[in-house]
């Protein structure tokens, strides 16, 4: 028997919806007979309409002005709750302003939180939430024994996201309960140009391989030159060499692009955590027992400072 209701708390990218807000309503339309979404930016009319697509019939919008979105976007939802208008589950992003909004409902209602999941089973009145484990080795489902609404947060590509509605959802203004206020004062938005790496269809990363920070722009140029997003491990981030927002793995971002090209990079398992879903993987390192291997569609044995320049060269000759 699948769920009555379904919330998922909706972002948006720009004029757009986040794709990971798609993929998490997506599933909800999956294993429930109605799936809203609550949400706190601009143009909320033309935003319901494109979640209107995916299957949502409602659209709970919060006011937020120049606060921080999470506080008044928190208070509406546990208001809603306490009047009696509870979902069975509410579905978070593994997004910082998705676990903002959890965090503070979790203290609101005073119940805990499944975090890091990857799937959602029904089975009856039993509701699971499936976790990676031991560097994703392993899923271990965790089932809900708390009162409703269960709240769960999940990590990018964990879901499909596909359209399946035909009207633009309805949207309800809801005045959010003075609950405090954090004033946001200025944005910073950083530059960047080409595809996201969340939604890449091909990305190019680099690794400690690349023996230095000025080599990463191998990784750069070979990205452009194929349409890709560049991407990173965990160990030339930690370095300093690329930004945050660059590095792929457990600690990072998933992505399961159609191609996947790991140049330098040895393979920790926290790394492959966030590719392995990948389509199709090329790994470009010198050591022939790297364990990137295991998982690579295509190896290639070699030195990464000899395999790019001659491959950026071939694309440029084009």
């Amino acid at each position: 028997m699948p769920l009555s209701t379904v919330w998922v708390h909706a972002e948006n990218a720009g004029d757009k919806p986040k794709t990971i807000s798609l993929e998490n309503i997506s599933k909800a339309r999956e294993i429930a007979g109605n799936v809203e979404a609550w949400y706190s930016g601009p143009n909320a009319e033309a935003f319901a309409a494109e979640l209107g697509k995916y299957g949502v019939s409602k659209v709970y919008a919060v006011d937020c002005g120049d606060s921080l979105p999470s506080i008044p976007l928190a208070s509406a939802m546990k208001a809603e709750i306490d009047k009696g208008n509870a979902p069975d589950l509410i579905m978070f992003a593994s997004t910082y302003d998705s676990r903002d909004v959890l965090g503070r409902l979790t203290v609101g209602l005073d119940r805990a939180a499944i975090t890091n999941g990857s799937d959602v089973i029904v089975d009856g009145d039993t509701v699971k939430v499936g976790e990676a484990i031991f560097g994703g080795s392993q899923i271990v489902n965790t089932e809900f024994r708390t009162e409703k609404p269960y709240l769960a947060m999940f990590r990018p590509k964990s879901f499909e996201a596909s359209p399946g509605g035909e009207k633009s959802a309805e949207v309800v203004a809801v005045d959010a309960p003075e609950k405090g206020k954090v004033t946001i004062t200025a944005r910073h938005e950083e530059e960047r140009s080409g595809p996201q790496l969340e939604d890449a269809k091909i990305v190019v990363s680099g690794g400690r391989g690349l023996g230095e920070a000025g080599k990463y722009e191998m990784i750069e140029s070979l990205a452009k030159l194929l349409g890709a997003a560049p991407g990173a491990s965990r160990a030339i981030v930690d370095a300093g060499w690329v930004p945050y927002s660059y590095q792929v793995g457990q600690t990072g971002k998933v992505v399961k692009p159609d191609i996947y090209i790991a140049a330098g990079i040895s393979g920790a398992t926290q790394h492959m955590v966030g590719m392995k879903g990948s389509k199709n993987i090329i790994a470009v390192n010198k050591d022939a027992d790297a364990p990137i291997f295991t998982i690579a569609d295509l190896g290639i044995v070699g030195d990464v400072h000899k395999v790019l320049p001659a491959l950026i060269e071939a694309l440029k000759s084009r």
